[in-house]
């Protein structure tokens, strides 16, 4: 989980993870001798990260830094154009159905695992049984719902045993091809092949799944060397690795940090190659500081806060009470003050950059009215107990932002508001999971795939899992179950765009901001770092100089 920042949505923001044109900044950090001296194709990198919520396993990971080392491990069936979000396969040799439910993979021969397994059919077909299993609790399990007999491998009924630990829907036809059939039409089910959660795994994975998170054995360009838990994780180049991104430097080391200006520090030292994020203490200077090493690149992702609908204080609340909090922030003043200008006000629901992407369908409830939010609230009958908490991670700089946001909320509407800070994202995510958030949290949301479905479906579905906050409408989960019984992509992102409408009838969460990169590199980084739709750098790509 983790848009865009100036007001101008470039086409550099369409760039995925093995786009041979991605952008790495603006116009004006190109040159500068980032590109002076020999390349060292073994030469390695230090990356900030933070630690992994779970175990190393491909279905287990719905935050930045579980999917930042596992996508280096790992491979997937495709991904997504530059530009046009046209699907590229990667392991796959095509993926084709002729109705949007009936699909069939055929894989490109002769792919290997780490450990010199073969990849297979059966690779992928074992892989998303044992992860749709509800028995093997993985945290994204139900991104395996839409096939045929997920239901008998996930019962709904809480407890329940599983029929079976096979899906129906899956079927294995030879080494190098199987199908797979859904419940219903699907017309986007390629896209959503590329996110980490469909990789396979080796047979050592299921004789020991829970070693396997702590030592991976993947099919990417990387291959697992070592992790020292709340330090960092290493991982090295894979030289038997086939797929076109094959990694052009010798390892990345992914290194934890605390806070954001410990990260930023050690960047300006050289002793750290690439920072998640400039610290807010630095967004006015990190240009000047870093010069041509300094990197803004819009991408597709959104800031919001949830509202944890569990909660006692919120499982009777009025929309218009959430609205009228919502009309309480401030965005334009927030951004360009606290945020320095580095992020654009949201108006909707989805990413720019994304499928589907429509401005301002979040209509009045994200337009900044001060007298109309105080009349909604009161008109809801007011927040119990005339106080909230918005809930965030203390290990990246939240709490300016955050503080700001309560200023707002409580001098627009006298509704109190205090941040609520957990140590780390892990702390925050597990908060999340045991659905202990005493109101609302900080709800950062990254593309997995570039379609509107993704921030609509599998965000606010009822039972989708990264409705975390326990968000219901029918009508939603009406219109999102139309949208995908389609055969067009094109139809069902309109039919999504219907869907997302709904949604101010009952906010799920309140938009704040699209995001952007601000970053930077160190001097030992030939070039420009190139970055993907999600934000992420290309890893693979990243060259070093040779000393």
């Amino acid at each position: 989980m983790r848009g865009a920042r100036s007001a101008k949505w470039v086409t550099c923001a369409i760039v995925v993870a093995m786009a041979a044109t991605a952008c790495g900044g603006d116009k004006s950090d190109s040159g500068g001798g980032l590109t002076d001296g020999k390349v060292d194709s073994n030469g390695t990198i230090t990356v900030q990260t933070n630690e992994p919520q779970n175990p190393l396993q491909p279905a287990n990971a719905k935050e930045s830094q579980g999917h930042r080392v596992l996508n280096t491990l790992f491979s997937t069936l495709v991904t997504y154009e530059s530009g046009t979000a046209k699907i590229v396969n990667v392991n796959a040799e095509s993926v084709t159905s002729s109705d949007a439910q009936h699909w069939t993979v055929k894989l490109k021969p002769g792919w290997k695992f780490h450990n010199g397994e073969t990849v297979t059919a059966q690779s992928y077909v074992d892989s998303w049984n044992w992860s749709a299993n509800t028995k093997n609790n993985q945290i994204n399990s139900n991104w395996f719902s839409d096939i045929e007999g997920f239901d008998d491998v996930h019962p709904a009924e809480k407890g329940a045993e599983p029929k079976s630990d096979k899906m129906s829907g899956l079927k294995v036809v030879s080494d190098n091809e199987f199908t797979v059939t859904l419940k219903n039409k699907v017309p986007y089910f390629n896209y959503k092949l590329g996110y980490i959660v469909w990789a396979p795994l080796p047979q050592a994975f299921f004789k020991d799944p829970k070693g396997f998170g702590e030592k991976p054995v993947g099919n990417g360009p990387y291959q697992f060397d070592s992790w020292a838990h709340n330090d960092k994780i290493v991982v090295k180049k894979w030289d038997g690795y086939t797929g076109p991104n094959k990694a052009k430097n010798g390892g990345i080391t992914f290194k934890n940090y605390t806070t954001a200006d410990a990260a930023y520090n050690d960047l300006r030292s050289d002793n750290l190659d690439w920072v998640e994020q400039i610290p807010d203490t630095s967004l006015t200077s990190y240009k000047q500081d870093l010069g041509d090493r300094a990197a803004t690149v819009e991408y597709s992702a959104i800031q919001d806060v949830a509202i944890a609908y569990y909660s006692d204080q919120w499982k009777s609340i009025d929309n218009k009470v959430v609205q009228g909090l919502s009309m309480a922030v401030d965005r334009e003043t927030i951004t360009k003050n606290t945020l320095h200008g580095t992020r654009v006000p949201a108006n909707s629901f989805v990413a720019k950059g994304v499928l589907g992407y429509q401005a301002n369908s979040c209509g009045e409830a994200c337009t900044f009215n001060p007298e109309k939010a105080k009349q909604l609230i009161k008109e809801g009958g007011g927040v119990p107990g005339n106080k909230i908490f918005i809930q965030y991670n203390a290990d990246l700089n939240h709490k300016p932002w955050v503080d700001a946001v309560c200023n707002s909320i409580r001098t627009n509407t006298g509704v109190d508001c205090v941040g609520d800070s957990k140590p780390n994202f892990k702390a925050d995510l597990d908060t999340r999971e045991k659905k202990q958030v005493k109101s609302l949290y900080r709800s950062g949301w990254n593309l997995d795939y570039p379609v509107n479905a993704n921030f609509l479906r599998d965000l606010y579905g009822s039972k989708a899992d990264g409705n975390q906050g326990g968000y219901e409408n029918k009508e939603f989960d009406e219109l999102a179950a139309k949208a995908d019984n389609v055969n067009s992509l094109d139809e069902s992102v309109k039919l999504y765009q219907e869907a997302e409408k709904a949604l101010t009838k009952k906010l799920p969460v309140i938009p704040l901001w699209y995001y952007a990169v601000n970053s930077g590199q160190s001097t030992k980084v030939y070039d420009k770092i190139k970055y993907g739709q999600d934000g992420e750098p290309l890893f693979w790509a990243i060259q070093v100089k040779q000393k």
